[in-house]
């Protein structure tokens, strides 16, 4: 067997709406495209496809069309800023969990064919814990937690947390504080999460830390472009270059566990 490209799977998600995951996972994709890591960012948002919108970036073709079997996933692929690639949500994209065996064989072949050139896939998922939000996580190797200080944003993470534990042995998690007034304030909310884990499920969360509240999140918003590349100066996109060098120190998976394949492997077997 050809020795496989190992690539760094992260699925980025909060339990709820409203914590800025998409921004996290486009601005954090941005920071590693500029350490020089090839990046994949997948919007896995199918009823929103919030990327789109975010970045002002319209697609002819999705997801759908290449387990049709009507174009490859390089034909889907549309170049964002900062020279990441994105795969556009389509609505059709709920029935990864329900693949007839073709299809299944397609979408392994759809990625294997774009992994040679790519480093990290990103993944952003939807709100919410729908079954298909929970096979995305389950796929991942890394699962980073985005949390803000928003009355719901801890249980609805403790509760995400507590499913892909109990039901489906996740063990590790990451979680990241947003929107946040002070470093300290996200210690404090990482502090909130651990202390109902710690007592209820046998995990382990390790903070990466925090990002900034800073007006010019919703400028850049405003604007359709992500922070990271309209105001590279600004609390914020700093705070993404400090996260996305952790995020390149994480200890990349080993062995077929880290190929492409076997990330789709998992996820139509979810």
């Amino acid at each position: 067997m050809s020795h496989k490209h190992p690539v760094q799977v992260i699925a980025v998600t909060g339990g709820k709406g409203g914590v800025g995951k998409s921004n996290v996972s486009i601005n954090l994709s941005l920071a590693l495209a500029e350490l020089g890591r090839r990046v994949v960012l997948m919007d896995a948002d199918l009823g929103l496809a919030n990327i789109d919108v975010l970045l002002g970036i319209t697609s002819a073709r999705n997801i759908g069309d290449v387990l049709a079997g009507d174009c490859s996933l390089r034909d889907v692929l549309v170049d964002g800023p900062g020279g990441i690639r994105i795969v556009p949500a389509s609505s059709g994209t709920q029935h990864l969990t329900h693949l007839g065996p073709l299809e299944h064989a397609g979408l392994i072949n759809a990625f294997s064919e774009i992994s040679q050139d790519l480093d990290v896939l990103i993944i952003d998922t939807a709100a919410g814990i729908s079954e298909q939000v929970v096979s995305f996580i389950r796929a991942a190797q890394e699962v980073l937690v985005v949390v803000c200080d928003e009355p719901t944003s801890i249980t609805d993470a403790y509760a995400l947390i507590k499913l892909l534990n109990k039901q489906f042995d996740l063990l590790r998690f990451r979680v990241l504080a947003n929107q946040v007034r002070s470093e300290q304030e996200g210690r404090h909310l990482y502090g909130k999460l651990t202390k109902v884990t710690d007592r209820f499920l046998e995990v382990a969360l390790q903070y990466v830390g925090s990002i900034p509240f800073d007006e010019q999140v919703r400028k850049a918003v405003q604007r359709q472009r992500a922070v990271f590349e309209a105001y590279p100066r600004s609390r914020a996109a700093i705070a993404f270059r400090q996260l996305a060098q952790k995020v390149d120190s994480w200890p990349l998976p080993s062995g077929p566990r880290g190929n492409l394949e076997f990330f789709v492997e998992r996820l139509v077997q979810a």
